[in-house]
């Protein structure tokens, strides 16, 4: 555990570095730009045929005849747009989170090896192909979980739980893979997923629960001002993306720290890395120089 919380708070230092702010700029645009060009492609036709299928779906007839009942007759126009964009925000995270696990985590590998560990080997267990197929399937097991899922979410406490449980160990799945990718060879990389498994999944978990939290922010805010809804999606990727960024570092600092430790056979230490930061020993407790008890006679 003392390992966790050390590589937690070095992650969010490092999360405060001007090149971590800018490398998480980087993926917004990238995202944005895609965003845009699909919606500028694909709104008026996904908005229509959405419109279509509320209208031919005979399941929901009694419930617009209803809304008719309540004057409220155009309730189809105003819904075909926001299931439009409920369905299109997860794909955005996703991509969010696969564009950091591409893009960023190499630079952030980088970036740590560089101040922490110049000296661990990089063995290249993974290439980055293998680390794109492992993102993609980790990424397909969890959205088809999601959408298994949903009818549990009626459940309110359920709701609170399942997403979180199942970013949770997505994140686990990606950021760990790719943390390790670069500096463990195979065989190192599998040793340290059976050993530490456990932790890092209990780290995913956290990190899910913190991706959950812009998500409440966004859909409280689009609720109560929803003419500022664009602005607060962007805000909204832009905490994503951040929240990504810190778990990569969060699982490069335990990653590497945990790698190095395994190559020196010995249990990571809090603060350990090759930057000249080491915990502080101390010293060897003296001799006890006293004679040895003797049992009455």
């Amino acid at each position: 555990m003392a390992l966790i919380f050390d590589s937690f708070w070095r992650a969010l230092a490092y999360c405060f570095y001007p090149r971590v702010i800018a490398m998480s700029l980087l993926p917004l645009a990238l995202i944005v730009a895609a965003a845009g060009g699909l919606g500028y492609l694909y709104w008026s036709p996904a908005v229509a045929w959405t419109l279509d299928w509320l209208g031919g779906a005979g399941w929901l007839q009694g419930f617009w005849t209803w809304l008719e009942g309540l004057q409220m007759g155009g309730m189809q126009s105003a819904l075909a747009p926001v299931l439009v964009v409920l369905v299109a925000v997860p794909v955005i995270v996703v991509v969010s989170m696969l564009v950091v696990a591409l893009v960023m985590t190499p630079a952030l590998t980088g970036l740590v090896a560089q101040r922490r560990f110049p000296a661990l080997e990089r063995r290249h267990g993974a290439s980055l192909a293998q680390s794109v197929l492992w993102s993609v399937g980790a990424t397909a097991v969890a959205l088809v979980a999601l959408v298994l899922s949903v009818p549990l979410w009626l459940v309110p406490p359920l709701v609170l739980l399942i997403p979180p449980l199942i970013w949770g160990w997505l994140t686990y799945r990606v950021m760990a893979f790719d943390a390790l990718a670069t500096h463990a060879s195979t065989a190192e990389r599998k040793t340290l997923f059976r050993r530490h498994g456990g932790r890092m999944l209990a780290m995913g978990i956290v990190c899910g629960y913190l991706g959950a939290a812009p998500g409440l922010v966004w859909a409280a805010g689009a609720l109560f001002f929803a003419a500022f809804f664009p602005v607060l999606l962007l805000v909204a990727v832009w905490i994503y993306t951040l929240v990504f960024a810190f778990s990569s570092l969060w699982f490069l600092h335990f990653g590497l720290s945990a790698l190095e430790a395994l190559r020196a056979g010995a249990e990571p230490a809090p603060g350990a890395g090759t930057d000249g930061r080491q915990p502080l020993a101390l010293p060897d407790e003296p001799a006890d120089h006293s004679p040895p008890h003797r049992p009455l006679s």
